[in-house]
C-alpha cells in the first residue's frame, strides 16, 4: 500500500470521526506542515496542500492519533501508523 492509498484511508477515518480535513496553503505568517485544531466547535485537521503524500500522511495520522480508533476499521498498514 503506497502512501497515497494509506492516506486515502486516514481521510476516509477522519470523516468517519467527523473531523475535516482540508489542504490549504500556508505562507506568510501561517507557517509549518499543519496539525489539528477546532474551529467553531469542530475538529480539523489543516494540512500544507504543498506537501507530497507522504509528508501528508504523516501530518493526518499524527492528529489522529489523539482519536479512539478501536472502534473503526483500520487496515495493519494504516494502523501501525496511528501506533
Amino acid at each position: 500500500m503506497n502512501a497515497q492509498e494509506q492516506l486515502s484511508e486516514l481521510e476516509k477515518l477522519a470523516d468517519e470521526l467527523e473531523v475535516q480535513v482540508s489542504y490549504e496553503p500556508m505562507g506568510g505568517l501561517v507557517q509549518g506542515v499543519g496539525g489539528l485544531c477546532r474551529v467553531r466547535g469542530r475538529y480539523r485537521i489543516i494540512v500544507d496542500r504543498k506537501l507530497r503524500p507522504p509528508e501528508r500522511l504523516q501530518v493526518v495520522a499524527d492528529a489522529l492519533r489523539r482519536f479512539d480508533t478501536d472502534k473503526h476499521f483500520v487496515s495493519p498498514q494504516v494502523r501501525k501508523l496511528l501506533g
